[in-house]
């Protein structure tokens, strides 16, 4: 697990770097109530938004499976992941569950910017049954928007935070 929380460190921050010189239509038309570039929760008793030069979404499709990633990371080194594979590439609900028969994974992440340790909030994790899910209320070729609530299971402990009043609208990457 620390490898994964290292890769998810490592990830943020690269993503981060690279698309802090890119910029991008900040009106907002839609996603739950996020701005267009932007995704937008509650995690615990935290309001997170994303800086839209820090938020992406990338959709690949293979053998007629669709993976969707949705990722917004704000400036003090908070970070929210979704990613869904398997599914058609359509518009729907998709169960956060250790059980789904189409894996959604969830994850919320805290940076220490001085120290550069984190707290990774996952799910699902094992046991954990439906602890959320993403829906997706419009997809077109260059764009995603929905909502999005869940639980995490702190990677490096046995504690939980509810990450809810998700949103996203989001342009695809190319």
């Amino acid at each position: 697990m620390k490898t994964v929380k290292h890769f998810g460190l490592v990830l943020m921050l690269a993503v981060t770097t690279i698309l802090s010189s890119c910029s991008s239509d900040s009106s907002s038309s839609g996603g739950g109530s996020a701005a267009l570039g932007t995704m937008q929760a509650k995690a615990g008793s935290t309001n997170f938004t994303s800086m839209t030069a820090a938020t992406f979404a990338h959709k690949s499709t293979s053998g007629g499976m669709t993976t969707i990633i949705i990722q917004g990371s704000d400036a003090s080194g908070k970070a929210i992941q979704l990613m869904i594979t398997g599914t058609s590439g359509t518009t729907g609900t998709y169960q956060i569950s250790d059980t789904a028969s189409i894996s959604t994974i969830a994850s919320y992440t805290e940076v220490n910017t001085s120290t550069f340790t984190s707290q990774t909030w996952a799910a699902p994790y094992e046991g954990s049954g439906n602890v959320g899910s993403v829906t997706i209320t419009e997809m077109t070729d260059a764009n995603v928007k929905g909502t999005f609530t869940f639980t995490g299971k702190n990677e490096s402990g046995t504690d939980t935070k509810a990450v809810t009043n998700g949103a996203f609208n989001i342009n695809f990457s190319s």
